[in-house]
């Protein structure tokens, strides 16, 4: 029971604090453009891509066989712009490693359709409107989602997948304003999306195996289970600034302890709170070097005690994270990024088991080995756990629209620390994509 609450709370912070992964990829680089005339344009385009990974720690299989596909399509005039774009996934590891993970992650994985990014723009004045299923961007930081605090994850591949294909759209109604240098948008979201976690079984499923856990409790859709907020932003002496606000129903789930298991098997429900965030971001650039940080204050979240002694085995405890990273020009072409970040519990409950301040750092390298081939490095570490998450990768671009990539995904330390619960599950992979 112990080692389940502890893999709980570093999940908590896991969730909330950081993703890690690689910048995004473009989703359609070559698109067919047409002038249909007076002011009206159609174009098209999209992605295939195939994925393979073999994992080796633990017990030796194939752990991903996905082939994937993504179209949009977008036009309009000068009154009215749209786009509408669609996702399809289907895995044949489940095939090839037969019986190795459970019915209902198959059902889960194996195929799937989401409509992506779905969506009308049009102005009223000087006010822009956009509404559909779009995505938000609100952080700055490179592989963390901080400020990013709008957006769902799909992290049953844990956060190894391009940030373009992690975030889930949400469906939305926003309004942008530009009024000189500051832009102020307001956001509604009548029906959230959340974050996907699998079922228990998959590759990445965030609980221990010995947990059970009930289906998940997503609140109904109505008003008052909406979310809503506003960011602005404004460029001050060459400083990028933004502050906001957003009142929501948390992407990521609360694990209810129930009761209605044992102590070696003790019965979670994830369920989602209600929260506030308020925050900021700023990013400057020095020459070649670019600064950049963020900070968000969350209130109304719940944490799982270290022992809890009553259901729901929860603590209420409000955080700060924040985030500091620089941008270093290196080597041929390349790049060096490195990031602090850090959860600061408020009023600290100690029965949360987190240490008063959590933090972490990363480091990412990127260089060019000859025209068409380049390497990047990803290390990032959680500092109180001493757990770490290694990812080396090379990257041929065979032309504009290929590109094939070479992997591997390693995790140590502690087991129950975000990475080290992790480290049986090491892989190689490869990633194949053509954008036309």
């Amino acid at each position: 029971m112990h080692c389940v609450n502890q893999a709980l709370r570093y999940f908590a912070v896991a969730y909330s604090v950081m993703a890690c992964c690689g910048a995004a990829a473009a989703a359609a680089d070559d698109e067919l453009d047409l002038d249909l005339g007076e002011g009206s344009s159609f174009s098209r385009g999209g992605f295939l891509q195939f994925d393979m990974a073999r994992t080796y720690a633990g017990k030796d299989h194939w752990s991903m066989a996905r082939a994937r596909a993504e179209l949009s399509a977008k036009g309009g005039n000068d009154s009215l712009k749209w786009k509408i774009s669609g996702r399809a996934d289907a895995d044949a590891v489940f095939g090839i490693d037969s019986g190795f993970y459970p019915d209902a992650v198959r059902r889960d994985q194996q195929y799937q359709f989401d409509f992506r990014e779905t969506y009308v723009d049009f102005s009223a004045g000087d006010v822009d409107f956009r509404i559909g299923r779009q995505h938000i961007v609100w952080g700055e930081m490179v592989g963390l989602f901080f400020a990013d605090v709008v957006s769902a994850r799909d992290l049953r591949s844990f956060y190894l997948p391009d940030f373009e294909q992690l975030r889930i759209p949400q469906w939305a109604a926003r309004a942008e304003y530009y009024f000189g240098e500051t832009h102020a948008e307001l956001v509604w979201i009548p029906v959230p999306s959340y974050d996907r976690i699998g079922k228990p079984g998959a590759e990445f499923y965030p609980l221990p195996r010995n947990a059970r856990v009930l289906g998940e409790v997503k609140p109904e859709n109505s008003p008052e289970n909406s979310n809503w907020g506003g960011r602005v932003s404004r460029l001050v002496g060459g400083w990028d600034l933004s502050a906001f606000y957003y009142r929501s129903l948390d992407v990521a789930q609360t694990f209810y302890l129930t009761g209605g298991g044992t102590p070696l098997q003790p019965e979670f429900q994830p369920r989602h709170e209600r929260i506030t965030q308020v925050g900021g971001t700023l990013a400057k650039d020095f020459g070649d070097f670019v600064l950049k940080g963020e900070a968000v204050h969350s209130r109304g979240r719940k944490f799982n005690a270290a022992n809890p002694v009553a259901l729901p085995g929860l603590v209420d405890q409000d955080t700060i994270d924040y985030v500091a990273g620089v941008d270093i020009p290196a080597f041929n072409d390349g790049r060096v990024n490195l990031q602090y970040f850090a959860r600061r519990m408020l009023d600290y409950n100690p029965a949360t088991g987190f240490e008063r301040t959590e933090g972490g750092a990363s480091v990412m390298v990127v260089t060019r080995l000859a025209k068409a081939w380049e390497a990047e490095a990803l290390y990032v570490s959680m500092l109180n756990r001493n757990d770490y998450m290694f990812r080396p990768k090379l990257i041929w671009a065979a032309n504009k629209s290929t590109r094939v990539v070479f992997g591997i995904d390693a995790f140590g330390g502690s087991s129950t620390g975000l990475f080290g619960r992790y480290a049986d599950r090491d892989r190689v992979y490869t990633e194949a994509r053509w954008t036309f």
